[in-house]
Order: C-alpha cells, then structure tokens, then sequence
C-alpha cells in the first residue's frame, strides 16, 4: 500500500496510486482525529482537512521517516495548531468530568438493563472524552504513545520534541489519566463510583448516548469484553487497555473519495 512504486507513482501524478494512499492515510488520520477530538463531526472535518493537505504536501515527503510517521505529523501538527479545531477545544478539566460522571448516577435497583449496545457506546464516548481533560500537546503525546504505542523515536519525530521533553509529557499525562480511572471508573475498578449501568439513564437523557450506535464504533470491543479484560488486567494496566479498547474508529464517510474530487475533479 505505501511501497516505493506507489509513492513514487503517486508523487508523479498517478491519479490512482494517489486514491491508494489516501484512503491508506485516512484509516490512521480518522482514528487520531477521533482520539483528540472525541467527536464525530469534528473529527470528520479534520480528517479531511488533513487529508488535502496529505496530498499537497506529498511532494515534499523524501523518505527520511515512514510514510506512516510522516502522514502522523501533518496530522497531528493539525489538530495542534489549526485555528478551527483550536476554536471547538473542549477545554475540561479532571474535577469537573469526575463531577459531571457523578451527576445523575441511579442506584443499582433502578440501573439500566444490560443493554451491552448502549453500553459499550457510553464507555468508549467516555473513554475518550476523558483524553479531552489533558491540554492538547499532552493529549497527543498520551495518544500516539499509550494508545497508539507509537514508537518512542516515531513520536518524537511526529511531534518535533526532543527525547526528554516527550518522556516527561507522557509520563504526566499517563499518571493524570490513571489516577483519574482509578478513582472515578468503576469499570476500571471497585473505588470508582460511576458505573455504566448507574450512568447510563442520565446519558441518554442528555443526548450523549443517542438511541443507535454509532457507525465508527461499531467495530470495537463488546462491552462484555471490554469488563472481562479489565477483570483479568493488573492495576497498572488497566487504564491504557481500556483506552486501547476503542476499535478502529474507521470513518463512516467515504472521504477518500470526496479528497480526490476535490483535488482531481472528473472533467
């Protein structure tokens, strides 16, 4: 998919080779953009964005790191420094996410019915909405390493950080993140009070977990699975494999191809 003939044809004008390495390029934008953003339109808008700026720019790609690396930090240069996803920035904080999860809570008598659709929907939106109370460059530093385990020289590339200040950036927001589980998610373990079951009906009544399922969720773990891996994981773990437990978070739009139609109309 990214060998040096397609590359090669693509940089030369191959309309085709070009289509290849866009929708190549899409999955990983997609699954970022997803991770920083926490939400769907925005990350549709971004990962198009970043898609049009993946083909402007290919001509400057020279192989001194993957593809993949290089697709990674254009993207993330993006979701960083753009002045329209800086302007929809959630701006949470750790105490007021843990307050609101405690808001609305229902006691175990009157919890949801397992409705492991629904279910899952609300741990994995809360998953990753918990990412959105680090600020953006510890946000993406957590990402690309503890989600995405991104090499250590990869990340470091992407972000344009020398080894320590990236060292020092995951291992703050990795501690911010863990703590925040330990204490506050109950899937994560016993101290934590909110529960999905107990969450469940406020989520619904506010319109953060709406009546279907997402598409870009669709491929993840169940939540019957994403419970049995947190029962089987140690302590220290369990935060990151539950943040792993997203799925692809493949885009539901074809965006490939509205990029090539914009970038090579038909004519």
């Amino acid at each position: 998919m990214t060998d040096t003939d397609t590359i090669t044809a693509a940089q030369s004008g191959d309309a085709a080779a070009l289509e290849r390495l866009v929708r190549h390029a899409q999955v990983r934008v997609h699954r970022l953009a997803m991770r920083m953003l926490a939400d769907p339109d925005a990350a549709q808008d971004a990962t198009q964005d970043i898609l049009i700026r993946i083909v402007t720019k290919l001509s400057t790609f020279r192989r001194e790191a993957g593809f993949d690396t290089w697709v990674y930090r254009i993207a993330t240069n993006h979701l960083l420094t753009a002045r329209k996803v800086r302007a929809r920035e959630a701006g949470l904080a750790f105490d007021a996410f843990g307050a609101d999860l405690l808001d609305g809570l229902v006691d175990e008598t009157t919890a949801a019915p397992e409705d492991h659709v629904l279910l899952n929907e609300l741990r994995i939106k809360c998953t990753m909405a918990m990412l959105l109370c680090l600020d953006p460059p510890h946000r993406a530093g957590y990402v690309l390493g503890e989600v995405l385990e991104l090499s250590q020289g990869d990340a470091v590339d992407i972000l344009a950080i020398g080894p320590a200040t990236y060292r020092q950036r995951l291992s703050r927001a990795r501690a911010k993140v863990t703590a925040f589980t330990a204490r506050a998610c109950g899937l994560a373990g016993a101290r934590g009070a909110c529960t999905c079951r107990r969450r469940l009906p406020a989520a619904i009544a506010t319109s953060r977990v709406g009546p279907a399922p997402s598409p870009d969720l669709a491929d993840a773990p169940s939540f019957e699975d994403a419970r049995s891996l947190a029962d089987r994981t140690a302590a220290e773990l369990v935060t990151a494999k539950l943040q792993q437990a997203t799925g692809p978070l493949v885009s539901p739009q074809d965006l490939a191809s509205r990029v090539m139609a914009i970038v090579d109309p038909p004519g």
